[in-house]
């Protein structure tokens, strides 16, 4: 039996309060090609759970996973090996299970995790201040330039070019309702960041600029030449990195003059998980404090003088009156955010710089062993663990060539930017602990073969 809980009348009473015709209103922002109008085309009305479950094996059977074939796919999820005991540990009952904690005080050990995580992305940021966690990179990108336009009475957003495309759109679908202009191009493929762009788009009205550190491309930018300038005009820099093992060698963010510094922490502790769930990573300089989002668990001493943790902020709507809600995030990815810490852990400082070191050194070599692929040209002069190439032909067509090989060679630009035949030849490759030598020889043959 369905379990109904509103009667006709119930749904039109809530419809003309807010003002819509019919549920079908509410949908009004999906495009039309995305909505069905009926049951999906060819897809039976019923069948056994036992010809499901034959059916959706065979469908599976037919990928190719990251862990079956030399894999250099990037551009912000990563595959790292995560140590047996991280997932040991968050599979723990009292993890596992755990959730928001409604009635803070009392879940000390939540508010612990949560405390240490905070500490280690501070230190990893290099800023004096992080939340315990928000839902990914993109969503804590944007609270960043909500955060910057309360701060500073400004709506406009300077993009750097080199921030990933899934991280401006969603900008520019928030910005839809709150009035932000943002304002961002697509990148170049140039071997340099384009600093002197960024920095001439800087104005009086500019509440931040957003750049991505390394960036889509691969390469470097010059962080602190761009705070200096947002800074002369009152903005505000917010950086943001996608690869977090990236920060073991690069100086961070923070130490370079960055107010804001937020990023997406798959990449320590989460694995590629089909694209999620991942979490955000936010900080920023203690000044601002009040106007961060998420949440903000500290360290007191309780009335016997013993150590204890509190939530000491909480700035969303459902704690305090909406209007003065700094955010409607309402839940932190807290097992992924434990799972972060808990690897950060294993690693330590000296970990982290010896991963670092690692990725680095097998990006080099894999760049050293394509660019004597004839027709493949390296973009890039400085870069982390990924890399831009140039092929002499569609880039997407390259990539799928290369799965028939079983290779999965990269992400293409032309994927991420469909719209800028420019970018169609760019090819964006990622090598990290888990690439081997054998890896990157099987992408070299069979690339030299597909171009051949």
């Amino acid at each position: 039996m369905r379990y109904l809980p509103l009667t006709p009348a119930d749904r039109s009473a809530m419809l003309g309060v807010i003002g819509a015709a019919s549920v079908d209103d509410l949908f009004a922002d999906v495009p039309a090609e995305a909505r069905l109008a009926g049951p999906i085309a060819g897809l039976p009305l019923r069948a056994t759970e036992m010809a499901v479950e034959r059916h959706m094996s065979a469908l599976a059977g037919k990928n190719l996973s990251a862990g079956q074939a030399p894999f250099f796919l990037g551009a912000g999820a990563c595959r790292h090996h995560v140590p047996a005991s991280v997932d040991h540990l968050i599979q723990r009952g009292e993890f596992l299970t755990a959730y928001t904690p409604y009635q803070p005080e009392i879940a000390q050990g939540t508010l612990q995790v949560l405390f240490e995580f905070q500490t280690q992305v501070a230190r990893l940021l290099g800023v004096e201040v992080a939340n315990a966690s928000m839902y990914d990179g993109s969503t804590a990108c944007w609270e960043a330039i909500a955060m910057a336009g309360r701060i500073t009475k400004r709506s406009k957003a300077v993009i750097d070019r080199g921030l990933h495309p899934h991280y401006v759109s969603t900008a520019r679908t928030m910005a839809k309702f709150t009035g932000d202009t943002i304002d961002c191009k697509a990148p170049k493929l140039e071997a340099d960041p384009d600093t002197a762009g960024v920095v001439s788009a800087i104005d009086s009205e500019t509440s931040c600029v957003v750049v991505q550190y390394p960036d889509i491309l691969g390469r470097i930018p010059d962080l602190a030449a761009i705070a200096e300038a947002a800074h002369a005009q009152g903005a505000l820099l917010v950086a943001v990195v996608t690869e977090p093992v990236a920060l073991g060698l690069l100086e961070a963010p923070g130490h370079l003059g960055a107010d804001i510094v937020v990023g997406e922490g798959q990449a320590l502790g989460v694995g590629l998980q089909f694209g999620g769930p991942y979490l955000g990573l936010f900080g920023c300089r203690e000044k601002f404090v009040r106007q961060m989002p998420g949440r903000l668990c500290g360290e007191t001493v309780d009335a016997e003088g013993k150590r204890g943790f509190v939530l000491t902020l909480s700035t969303r709507e459902q704690h305090i009156r909406r209007e003065k809600a700094t955010s409607n995030i309402c839940t932190n990815a807290g097992l992924c955010a434990l799972a972060f810490s808990i690897h950060m852990t294993l690693l330590g400082g000296e970990g982290l710089e010896q991963l670092a070191l690692v990725n680095h050194a097998g990006a080099q070599e894999l760049a050293e062993r394509l660019a004597r692929v004839p027709g493949v040209k390296v973009l890039n002069g400085a870069f982390f663990n990924e890399f831009t190439v140039i092929l002499p032909r569609d880039a997407r067509e390259v990539v799928r060539a290369l799965a028939d090989r079983q290779v999965l060679g990269g992400v293409s630009l032309g994927r991420l930017y469909p719209d800028d035949p420019a970018l169609s030849h760019g090819l964006l490759v990622t090598a990290t602990e888990c690439t081997t030598g054998e890896d990157i020889e099987a992408l070299a043959t069979a690339l030299q073969g597909v171009l051949a």
